[in-house]
Order: C-alpha cells, then structure tokens, then sequence
C-alpha cells in the first residue's frame, strides 16, 4: 500500500505484524536489557547525545530479532520496487522505546552528503514499524503524544504526523527529515532499520 500524503512518498503496509505478534515481540522488549539509545555522524560507534535524541535501544533475545530481520527481508523487493531501487542489504533492526519526555530531534538517515559515517551513506530506505498505537487520550497499551513527523522546509515549517497503528510499518527514503516528537503520556515501542 502507498500514502502520497503532504507530498511524502510514504510506503505503508497496515498488519505488517499482527496482534499477537505484536503483543509477543511488546513482552519480550519489557523484558529486554536496555541502553540509550545513540546517534551517529561522528564516528564509527555512535555518541549518546540527549539533546539529539532520547529513547532507549532494547536488546530482545536473538530468536525475536531473526523473526524481525525475516520479516523485512521478506518485504526488502516490494519496498525497493516502490521506490525505483535495485537489491540491497537489510540492516539490523533496532528495537526501541521511548518513555515519557523522550523523542529525537529532526534528522535524516542517510543518503546526503551531510552525515559522515558509511552507514548512513549507504542507508537509502529507512523503516519504521509501530508494536503499539498512538492514541489522543491516555489508553491502555497505548501512548500519546510520539508522533513520526514528516517535514520539509521548501514546503513550509508545519511537518506531516504519521500516527502510529500498532503492527504498521512505515518506509520512506532515507535523506527525507523526519522527528519523532515527544512522549506524553505511556511508552512508545517501535522498531527501525533501513535497506541499503
């Protein structure tokens, strides 16, 4: 499925998990270890930089991450179709949330001759898929406030929000500027990778 909204060429699959798969993978990151989660652009490893981008990086067991890195790659030639490219690796997936207060700033994933590292030279897909949803009032499961939003400056300064729908997956090209706001209420769970 395909969204063209505000002029942001958005590749949408709804269900890309469903339910139960979401609600699996949910149990096993509350389990997981967790870290904070970094930024890269000034070297190899990435830098935790707070002002950039609060959010924890969770770390399921390995067996999750192969269904998830499945799945993707299952997905990897309808979305490079979508987007007129030729085959390309898929990068490890990174399993997040984002609590109260968190969020990252505006940024791009790659393709631009702005970020520094291969990594995100070579990312030319980035991908986000929902396990929860984004609600307008406090729910059970879900969180507000979090929204992904789309922007671009040549078209003015109001950004495009996607909502989050838990089990959506959401693929658009790397060099697009996109935020994720921050969190009022519950926690955010998601999970992002890229095709090369």
């Amino acid at each position: 499925m395909t969204e063209a909204d505000e002029g942001f060429d958005l590749y949408v699959v709804r269900d890309f998990f469903d339910a139960g798969e979401c609600a699996e993978l949910l149990a096993e990151l509350r389990r997981a270890e967790a870290g904070a989660a970094t930024v890269y652009g000034r070297g190899a490893s990435g830098d935790v930089d707070e002002r950039v981008r609060r959010a924890e990086r969770l770390a399921p067991p390995a067996e999750a991450v192969g269904r998830v890195v499945r799945r993707l790659s299952e997905r990897r030639g309808d979305v490079e179709k979508h987007f007129g490219l030729g085959p390309g690796a898929c990068e490890e997936p990174q399993f997040l949330r984002y609590r109260v207060g968190d969020f990252f700033v505006a940024h791009q994933d790659g393709n631009t001759g702005m970020l520094m590292s291969e990594r995100e030279r070579a990312r030319k897909i980035s991908v986000v898929v929902f396990l929860n949803r984004q609600a307008e009032t406090p729910a059970a499961g879900a969180y507000c406030g979090g929204s992904l939003v789309f922007s671009d400056w040549r078209k003015g300064p109001r950004g495009f929000p996607f909502y989050g729908e838990t089990g959506t997956l959401v693929a658009f090209r790397a060099e697009t500027t996109h935020e994720v706001l921050p969190v009022t209420h519950g926690e955010r769970y998601s999970i992002v990778s890229w095709y090369g």
